[in-house]
């Protein structure tokens, strides 16, 4: 089983406390440290020291680490054009050395939009599809010839589709949603990774049923996908601390939270993962909420991790 550090950096997280999340994260033995890609705060937070952008962090994080899974969870399709988002992955990758990996999604933070002056139209699914045929299309464009493409949201004509990243065919797209019909076909045509999450297991399962269904219509074998399950952890050696824990994030321990998330002691962890595992899914996004508790990560890696194969 992976796991995988998820942060929320717009709830307030300047990049230094993004490194030293990324530094222990792959000190700890995790496989990855991805990131929210937002601009504005949700719920009660200041959102204070301001928003850090995804792409211009994980591009820092690039050369301050050397093993961990770097990516979005997930960018919206709304925020940057298809040309140059496929420039800068390609760039992250080649600063990694090949650990770049791009979440992609529609957008749906109307609020965030109107507070940076980024465009939301109402219908968003027919550019996002379009953004993964021109992204993939640009870094699967051999060296020396050109891309072009004519949709009804995008057009480029005779691009160099350059540069290249480093992975081959190219970084991995993760795919994520509980959409019935349009997100699976584009999960099945794009996605190396369909990621599920903050929702019961129930639900989880039968959104990747639906993945491996349209993954099997499309002539593509359902298991060359990874299955991933996101959630938020409140981990403590005792029941005190995790409330503790909860407390500090602003949550309360009740059904919803154990429903959506991993929450508990080590112990508990381990069992609510075993059951993750067995709908099908080997890769898990822990949402770490408080960036200032290094020592819960450390409790992470000591007493959940290592008891996972």
């Amino acid at each position: 089983m992976d796991l995988r550090i998820f942060t929320e950096p717009q709830q307030g997280a300047s990049y230094e406390t993004l490194l030293s999340v990324a530094k222990a994260t792959e000190e700890l033995g995790f496989d990855g440290f991805f990131r929210s890609d937002h601009y504005l705060a949700m719920g009660s937070s200041d959102g204070l020291p301001g928003p850090t952008d995804a792409w211009v962090t994980l591009a820092g994080l690039a050369r301050e680490t050397s093993r961990i899974r770097l990516g979005t969870l997930v960018s919206p399709a709304t925020f940057r054009l298809p040309g140059p988002l496929a420039i800068q992955v390609a760039q992250v990758d080649q600063m990694s050395g090949g650990r770049a990996e791009l979440g992609l999604g529609t957008g749906w933070f109307e609020a965030e939009h109107r507070a940076y002056g980024i465009g939301f139209p109402e219908h968003r699914f027919g550019a996002f599809e379009e953004q993964l045929e021109i992204v993939t299309g640009l870094w699967d464009t051999p060296v020396g010839e050109t891309f072009s493409f004519r949709g009804e949201h995008y057009t480029l004509e005779g691009s160099p589709a350059l540069p290249k990243p480093v992975q081959t065919p190219h970084p991995p797209i993760i795919i994520g949603g509980g959409g019935a019909k349009r997100t699976p076909r584009l999960a099945a045509a794009y996605a190396a990774e369909y990621n599920f999450g903050f929702e019961g297991l129930e639900q989880a399962d039968a959104a990747y049923g639906r993945v491996r269904a349209a993954a099997q219509a499309a002539g593509r074998d359902a298991d060359s996908l990874v299955y991933s399950y996101a959630g938020p952890v409140v981990c403590g050696r005792t029941d005190d601390e995790v409330a503790r824990r909860a407390d500090a994030i602003g949550r309360k321990l009740d059904d919803e939270l154990r429903q959506s998330g991993f929450v508990g002691t080590p112990g508990e962890l381990v069992e609510r993962i075993a059951a993750v595992r067995a709908i099908g899914v080997s890769r898990v996004y822990l949402q770490v909420l408080d960036l200032a508790d290094l020592d819960h990560l450390e409790l992470l890696a000591a007493e959940v991790a290592r008891q996972l194969d």
